[in-house]
């Protein structure tokens, strides 16, 4: 979808038709959740903090998020998805994979297929949609932002490896600002650029994903469409609107986030058997720890034990809270318990 949620609020508040909006906080700590293409030419985006959204648009529209509305829209368009096939992998509430291999309307062209999706979903929700027609995964993620918004664009099995060959490096999905430089610093600068390595170089260079590199750079992606995902984690966090230096308020919040978290497991009917933390201070700095036990975490009351026992681990507090956060993991059976872990990072 285009700028899904600041659409769906120009949609429903004409006022706001043809103005830079942003939904999120406008404060001291607030974030920019989505913006309008409006807010867009002024340099505005997504996860950058409100206050300097702000100085790059005066006119900025702050605009409160409404995510039981964005969640009711996101049924109407899974909906006009199964009207054309059964598979189909979300990946969020506003983006999904469609295999259209085998499709229920019986179209032999994926490209009037998708005009089709398109049509349809504007007729439904009275909103834009974009779309990206290719034969694998990476192709069709890269086609959908190509043309936004509004549009429509489709790479052939013909086309695929010179698409990627020509393309920058910072504009490959899944390749991050990081991972970018780091290409940069070989000598990789678009997808061409991987080609004079060898699969084996590549995962010297970045581990698991130089087998992917390796492969995308030459247009294969083999990853099926999947309908169903095996949920890893349940978590929940917490930016405070002010710093807490106090480490007993800081534990009251973290009880009720600590709530919030049991209920959740219980609503996604999972039981882990790891517990992780994450404080992150004024500076930025973030301190995780984790603790995985034998056996799953089937109570309320056992959660809270070993959240205190990772809280204490983390005192005394060495400087103001700015976030706190929890998230339970390991639901497999099978995956062996590890030790607890301390890593500190440093978050720009």
């Amino acid at each position: 979808m285009d700028a899904f949620y600041a659409s769906v609020e120009q949609r429903d508040n004409p006022e706001l038709k043809g103005k830079p909006v942003a939904v999120g906080g406008g404060g001291e700590r607030g974030v920019v959740a989505a913006a309008s293409y409006e807010a867009r030419t002024f340099g505005v985006r997504s996860a950058m903090i409100g206050r300097r959204a702000k100085e790059l648009c005066p006119e900025l529209i702050f605009v409160r998020p409404r995510f039981e509305e964005y969640k009711k829209v996101s049924n109407q368009i899974r909906a006009v998805f199964q009207q054309y096939t059964d598979i189909i992998e979300p990946l969020s509430l506003d983006e999904a994979y469609l295999d259209i291999t085998e499709n229920k309307m019986r179209m032999n062209s994926a490209t009037f297929l998708a005009q089709s999706i398109k049509t349809d979903i504007f007729n439904a929700t009275n909103l834009r949609a974009s779309a990206g027609v290719s034969y694998n995964k990476f192709l069709a993620k890269l086609a959908s932002d190509e043309d936004k918004p509004n549009g429509l664009f489709v790479i052939t099995p013909e086309e695929g490896k010179v698409y990627v060959e020509q393309l920058p490096i910072h504009k490959f999905h899944g390749v991050g600002k990081a991972t970018a430089e780091r290409m940069k610093e070989i000598g990789i600068f678009k997808g061409k650029d991987l080609l004079a390595f060898s699969e084996k170089e590549l995962k010297k260079y970045f581990g698991k994903s130089g087998g992917f590199f390796f492969k995308i750079a030459r247009g294969i992606d083999n990853r099926e469409v999947r309908s169903e995902h095996e949920r890893k984690s349940v978590g929940v966090e917490n930016t405070f609107r002010e710093n807490i230096s106090d480490d007993m308020l800081l534990w009251e919040e973290a009880k009720r986030l600590l709530k919030t978290l049991w209920s959740r497991q219980v609503k996604a009917d999972k039981k882990g058997r790891t517990l992780s933390l994450k404080i992150r201070f004024a500076d930025f700095q973030t301190l995780s720890r984790s603790k995985t036990v034998e056996t799953e975490i089937d109570s309320e009351k056992a959660l809270m034990e070993i959240a205190v026992e990772l809280y204490n681990e983390m005192l005394p507090l060495e400087n103001p809270v700015r976030l706190i956060g929890y998230s339970l993991s390991s639901f497999d059976k099978l995956d062996l318990p590890v030790k607890a872990e301390t890593q500190m990072t440093l978050h720009f």
